[in-house]
């Protein structure tokens, strides 16, 4: 790696900016990837510290009326076993993800209309009344139903973008708007969501250029959580002989986005796992400071398919936690037992040593 990149990588950590050139340099750059991951490790342990964020994920339906071309859940595959879980079937799990030590629940599935805003209201409030988080995940919605949303207690939004660059989106999500999406976005930052956006990587047609500018509009809507992923074809999608996304690429975009937000929550997702053995280890020692383990049970995780070879798929969530917990511990970090809101303006160092879970 040359003098000019490693002066990259150090104003990038120092001074959190970089323009779209300087990213995708360094996106495009194989030699670079080591030292950008040990230089986000660092700015990770200095603004949001080593702890790390487990957040229990339930996985409440597969039934969606969306078009992805990628993913597994879309409305056209007909091969998939669909399934819908009750609100009471919904906070029992939430219950027992609070009995595991988790304090935020992350309520995904795909775009289900039957769960109306005063079912999601009802299950929201609920679930508040056990003192956790609640994330939500379910997609486009109108501004009144994320208002209602948020005045029943939900606390983040999930809305991954996937990809900033508009004829490339609704290339692969027929029949859905750019626009849209981006409107949806701003409306949950007005309405005061922690808002979670974005990326995929590997789409076909997608450039690093593109990436690029999908960092630089995360830096400008101040996104506070960011999960990034490789494609992984699914065979019943018109995507499934598509090549896979790049992990490497996905790692250095990883830590290009602990470098310029520093302050956000950074997920390792489960599809790196997927693709490259202890992958969320890696990806927790590129920037990354938040794990999401699934805590939806039986069959039922294998049915929410959005990729195929999805790990832990026949595993309890208990055997779940209690596998993640060794693995935080035995990289020197630990089980934070905050509920992980992103703290602004202020470095956290070794300050949460002091909230460590012993669960």
């Amino acid at each position: 790696m040359g003098e000019y990149r490693q002066d990259l990588i150090d104003r990038a950590a120092r001074d959190h900016v970089l323009n779209a050139s300087e990213i995708e340099s360094l996106l495009t750059d194989d030699e670079a990837e080591k030292a950008l991951a040990a230089a986000a490790d660092r700015v990770r342990q200095e603004f949001v510290g080593d702890g790390v964020h487990l957040r229990g994920l339930i996985e409440f339906s597969n039934i969606c009326r969306c078009h992805c071309m990628y993913c597994g859940l879309r409305c056209d595959n007909s091969k998939i076993e669909r399934y819908r879980l009750s609100p009471d079937e919904i906070v029992e799990l939430a219950d027992k993800a609070r009995g595991y030590g988790y304090h935020t629940v992350v309520l995904q599935s795909g775009e289900d209309l039957q769960f109306t805003a005063p079912v999601l209201c009802g299950i929201i409030r609920r679930i508040k009344a056990m003192d956790l988080a609640v994330t939500l995940s379910v997609g486009e919605r109108s501004y009144e139903e994320y208002q209602a949303f948020r005045e029943a207690g939900a606390d983040r939004y999930l809305l991954r973008i996937e990809t900033t660059d508009a004829a490339l989106y609704e290339r692969w999500d027929p029949g859905m708007s750019h626009a849209r999406r981006i409107q949806c976005t701003l409306d949950l930052k007005k309405l005061g969501y922690e808002v979670g956006t974005g990326t995929l990587v590997g789409l076909p047609g997608q450039t690093p250029a593109m990436i690029a500018r999908d960092i630089l509009w995360y830096q400008q809507i101040d996104a506070d959580m960011v999960g990034i992923g490789p494609l992984i074809p699914n065979g019943d999608t018109p995507l499934g002989k598509a090549a896979p996304g790049d992990w490497h690429l996905t790692r250095r975009m990883v830590s290009l986005l602990r470098l310029l937000l520093p302050e956000a929550n950074i997920p390792a997702t489960t599809a790196m796992e997927t693709m490259v053995p202890h992958g969320r280890e890696v990806i927790l020692n590129s920037g990354a400071n938040v794990v999401m383990p699934n805590v939806t049970e039986g069959d039922f995780r294998r049915k929410y398919a959005l990729y195929p070879g999805k790990i832990c798929v026949a595993d309890t969530p208990a055997d779940c936690r209690a596998c993640m917990g060794g693995r935080i511990r035995a990289m020197g970090r630990f089980v934070a037992a905050d509920k992980g809101f992103r703290h602004h303006g202020r470095r956290r160092q070794d300050d949460e040593r002091a909230k460590v879970c012993n669960h």
